[in-house]
């Protein structure tokens, strides 16, 4: 018998494929815009200029500084370039940074968003807003937080590098796994989760070994959307509030984060949560913490915190920061343990 549950749909409106990038112009004028803001970071600023170019008047203004996880210094900024052009909605072109700044536009504002999703990042599917003040990262979810419209158009992840595929693809994954023993999941949500974790898996050798192929792309991208509607429709746990903690407090990547948290989170709950991510351990086989350790070694994904810049000394803070206040999990939160899980993830050894 089916467990009863509640699902929540997502109420944003997605174009896929191949050229769905060419219906922008439809879909900002579907929310009633006639001036939009265009988001991007600096790195996309040439690309997002030529999309610009081709809105016409549609297009009143560029911000060119979304920057990783969304410092309220560079929104209020973004709020007095949206304010100054007379924009009546925002168009984010790009991946986490960028939409994360469209989001915390709209969390101000309600200003209508559509987004241009670059990266396999997931958040453009989710009512979650993460941003970073004095030191912290806090986040906050609401319906007004999720955007409207979202496109993707794989064309534009043929020129994604390699290493920032795998580790934004690894970064979806997490939200999916997270999501399998997530303490409010359903049926509907476990299902995409399996099968956004399936596309995944299969889609980032693929992207490795031939990174300018459309249909590993294409199939990586109907993954990410899987597992970002997956986060968006269920809550956080361990491995999230761990990345928050080493992001917004000691500035460290967000997608290399997630993918180098992501095997020892899943060890951490494996036992606790073992009905629950069978689905997963059966997809990747064997331990599921030292299979994903192994398949992320296989694609070139970063294996430790160290080499993102943390320092050993730091871990005994994160360590507290991540057991204060911490999300609903599987098992309970043990500040020892949670140290330990960072000295592995820090050395980038084998989960234990």
């Amino acid at each position: 018998m089916v467990t009863p549950f509640r699902y929540t749909a997502s109420a944003a409106q997605v174009f896929f494929g191949s050229g769905s990038l060419n219906r922008l112009a439809e879909a900002i004028a579907g929310q009633g815009g006639k001036r939009a803001l265009i988001l991007s970071t600096p790195h996309q600023k040439a690309e997002v200029e030529r999309i610009a170019a081709s809105l016409g008047p549609l297009a009143a203004g560029l911000f060119h500084d979304a920057t990783m996880h969304t410092p309220v210094d560079v929104t209020e900024r973004a709020m007095a370039a949206y304010n100054a052009a007379g924009a009546d909605c925002v168009v984010a072109i790009g991946g986490g940074s960028t939409i994360g700044l469209g989001k915390a536009i709209a969390y101000r504002n309600d200003a209508p968003q559509i987004v241009v999703a670059t990266t396999y990042a997931g958040s453009e599917v989710t009512p979650i807003l993460g941003q970073t003040e004095n030191g912290q990262k806090t986040t906050v979810r609401g319906p007004g937080i999720l955007p409207e419209v979202v496109i993707y158009d794989p064309e534009l992840t043929l020129g994604l590098p390699v290493n920032i595929s795998v580790s934004s693809g690894l970064n979806a994954m997490a939200h999916a796994l997270e999501g399998l023993y997530a303490q409010d999941r359903n049926p509907i949500s476990s299902m995409m989760a399996v099968e956004g974790l399936r596309a995944l898996k299969q889609a980032l050798p693929q992207i490795v070994n031939a990174p300018g192929d459309i249909e590993p792309r294409s199939e990586a991208l109907y993954g990410s959307w899987l597992c970002g509607t997956v986060l968006g429709a269920v809550g956080m746990a361990l491995h999230h509030k761990l990345c928050h903690t080493l992001g917004g407090s000691f500035d460290l990547p967000h997608a290399e984060t997630h993918a180098v948290i992501l095997p020892h989170s899943a060890a951490y709950n494996a036992v606790a949560a073992a009905d629950a991510l069978k689905p997963a351990a059966d997809l990747f086989g064997g331990s599921l913490g030292s299979s994903l350790y192994d398949f992320a070694a296989s694609i070139g994904a970063p294996l430790a915190l160290r080499d993102l810049g943390m320092k050993e000394a730091d871990l005994d803070r994160a360590a507290e920061l991540a057991a204060r206040n911490p999300y609903w999990n599987p098992r309970p939160i043990e500040r020892e343990a949670i140290r330990a899980l960072l000295q592995s993830a820090w050395e980038g050894s084998r989960p234990r």
